[in-house]
């Protein structure tokens, strides 16, 4: 199979990135209804996030009817191309419905299962992250910049980021939480997908979250890596594949990190 054109398949996922976003914040900061799917956890969605999803998928249809799609609000259509489109129109939906600005579309292009191409757009601030083979950059204000992240430095002077304590449900996962919020400098909770980009963007250290979907972590992976980090599951296993996820600015970090989490 010939190397897909990475940067048309880029081109393309920013275009997804501004036509959801028309479709996204007519909702945003609006006394709109919010249905919660079926489930043990809470777990909203609004007229937002299937919108957002549904201009994605026409234009995806439209554009490339041989790529499959995976998207959280209308499920999975096969691939017959090798490439599938994996797409979280709202990533952070409580943030979405309680008017803070740190929910993002997430848009990710797998190639036979690897993530390749991946965008974090943020509409209301009107920043843009996006990664693919080639490296990751970010765009904000009319400017575009390379993404690194920060040099490598220990836990103990890192900043630890992570959604919220109570994604962690099981007694080992609480335990890991204790130990990375007692071992790192400093500790920030709720900002969803903008943290594992703000560490691309060399602002942070760890990136962690539980119990993530495909859709939640895919489109990062390539931001991530693109700028230097790396990302595993906590087992240092594929994280495309969701669970629970750690990002690190550095190698040493993530093992550092891993090393205290893994007895638990």
């Amino acid at each position: 199979m010939p190397t897909p054109n990475w940067t048309e398949l880029t081109r393309f996922a920013l275009d997804l990135a501004e036509a959801s976003a028309q479709e996204i914040m007519p909702h945003f900061r609006k006394d709109i209804p919010v249905d919660v799917k079926a489930g043990a956890v809470w777990d909203p969605v609004t007229e937002g996030d299937r919108a957002g999803e549904r201009i994605m998928r026409a234009m995806i249809e439209a554009r490339y009817p041989d790529h499959g799609i995976h998207g959280e609000e209308y499920g999975k259509k096969p691939s017959r191309s090798g490439l599938t489109w994996v797409l979280d129109p709202v990533d952070g939906t409580r943030a979405f419905i309680s008017g803070m600005p740190t929910w993002a579309t997430l848009i990710g292009l797998n190639f036979e299962g690897k993530p390749k191409v991946g965008v974090m757009n943020q509409p209301f601030v009107g920043e843009t992250f996006y990664g693919n083979p080639d490296g990751a950059w970010s765009r904000h204000g009319g400017a575009e910049r390379k993404l690194a992240t920060r040099p490598a430095r220990p836990l103990a002077q890192a900043t630890f980021t992570t959604t919220a304590p109570e994604l962690y449900r099981s007694d080992a996962e609480k335990e890991v939480l204790r130990r990375m919020t007692q071992a790192a400098r400093l500790t920030r909770y709720g900002g969803d997908a903008y943290f594992f980009c703000v560490l691309a963007a060399g602002q942070t250290d760890v990136a962690f979250d539980a119990r993530m979907e495909p859709y939640d972590i895919a489109p990062l992976i390539p931001i991530i890596e693109g700028a230097g980090g790396i990302v595993t599951t906590w087992e240092k296993g594929d994280p495309a594949q969701g669970g629970n996820v750690i990002a690190a600015s550095s190698a040493a970090l993530h093992d550092e990190a891993l090393a205290l989490i893994t007895p638990a």
